[in-house]
């Protein structure tokens, strides 16, 4: 039995590319600068696995005997979201990024829609979730309007108050959104945004869903599955791959949530791939330039690693890794263009082994299907061979 198991910290990068200044986010460096704006802060178990013995990183102590191998990872894909990260650790590489919206939507586009979902909306501008809910949410919830707007990513959100619009009808405008979002108007995701509570009072609930288009090639979750083997997906994986590829989808409460579920899976009896997201580190601190928190969220997965490490079976290899930055320290609020992070540990693989900075995301996957002996080659190199014991 034979399992791959990969943990995204959602927005975790460790340090700005050599492009970062083509997309505004020169001296980013989520980790790297949290580390240095908390007093006291360190992350022992990654640090462990080898987190502080990567090349360039700041504010961790280097482990002399690593755990775990370790590396980073530069973004090959034009473009720094989610789904871009995602789909890039699984094997495809945009070379065109997905279209983004500082000005709003077009409005042939939200004619469309309305005319579409048979109501006007509020919005449509760039904003922060938490911001323009307390801005227009007590005229959506005195119309009955859906509240539109986008960031600096590629996303079509639609905020509703789940008294107002109920949870299964704000996915269905959702879908309908996804719908018409396609050529040149193709966004990353569609984000249903639902929230609850008062005037002045409003908080976003756990019941955000997401609907993304679908990968335009097979991708490591399509290869292992073909293979007959099971894919396992927790978080937000469900909906950045639009369902496909998947033999099992878990959503959840939170990070701590997410760390239990995986668990759950690891815990089982099965081959095949086990693929997890951690939103919080993203949606609650990153983008709300919240340090402090997004401290406070390392250092709570961080202490459940060893409960991770327990739990795997001998031929288990976890890797722990990012999709892109967020860093809670600058004045930007949205996703930085840096390295991830790449750790990687197994009972039955090499320790201390210095991966150094791999060229693409992809090389991950690449290096899973070797792992799972499946089917699929991409645009990668492998480093199986580096972390394979003779």
């Amino acid at each position: 039995m034979k399992r791959v198991i990969i943990i995204v910290l959602d927005s975790a990068g460790i340090g700005e590319l050599p492009d970062a200044a083509e997309y505004g986010d020169v001296g980013s460096n989520t980790l790297g600068n949290i580390a240095a704006s908390v007093n006291g802060f360190a992350l022992p178990n990654l640090e462990k696995l080898g987190l502080g013995n990567i090349e360039g990183t700041v504010g961790f102590k280097a482990a002399e005997e690593p755990m775990g191998c370790f590396g980073k990872m530069a973004e090959r894909s034009a473009g720094k979201d989610t789904t871009t990260g995602h789909w890039e650790l699984a094997g495809i590489t945009l070379i065109k990024p997905f279209p983004v919206y500082p000005e709003g939507f077009p409005e042939d586009i939200v004619r469309q829609f309305e005319n579409a979902i048979g109501t006007k909306t509020l919005g449509n501008y760039p904003a922060s979730g938490t911001v323009i809910i307390n801005e227009l949410g007590h005229q959506h919830v005195k119309t009955g309007y859906p509240i539109i707007y986008t960031s600096a990513d590629s996303v079509f959100q639609i905020a509703a108050h789940e008294d107002i619009i109920p949870i299964e009808r704000l996915y269905e405008i959702c879908r309908t959104a996804r719908e018409i979002l396609k050529g040149e108007h193709a966004v990353g995701r569609v984000i249903a945004r639902p929230f609850i509570g008062t005037e002045g009072n409003y908080t976003r609930t756990a019941n955000r869903r997401d609907f993304s288009l679908e990968p335009p090639d097979k991708t490591l979750l399509d290869h292992v599955k073909e293979a007959g083997l099971e894919v396992k997906a927790i978080g937000k994986i469900d909906d950045i791959f639009a369902g496909r590829g998947i033999t099992d989808s878990v959503h959840i409460q939170g990070n701590m949530d997410g760390v239990d579920k995986a668990i759950g899976f690891i815990r089982k009896e099965f081959s095949g791939l086990i693929f997890a997201n951690l939103v919080d580190f993203d949606m609650q601190f990153g983008h709300r330039n919240d340090t402090e928190g997004y401290a406070r969220a390392l250092k709570e997965f961080d202490g459940r690693v060893p409960e991770i490490i327990d739990a795997m079976k001998d031929q288990d290899i976890l890797f722990i890794t990012a999709d892109h930055g967020c860093d809670p320290t600058t004045k930007s609020t949205d996703h930085s263009r840096e390295y991830v992070p790449l750790l990687v540990y197994g009972k039955g693989i090499r320790r201390g082994v210095n991966l150094g900075i791999r060229k693409t995301f992809s090389d991950l996957a690449q290096t899973a299907v070797e792992i799972l002996g499946v089917g699929g080659s991409f645009d990668a190199a492998s480093f199986y061979g580096e972390i394979a014991k003779l």
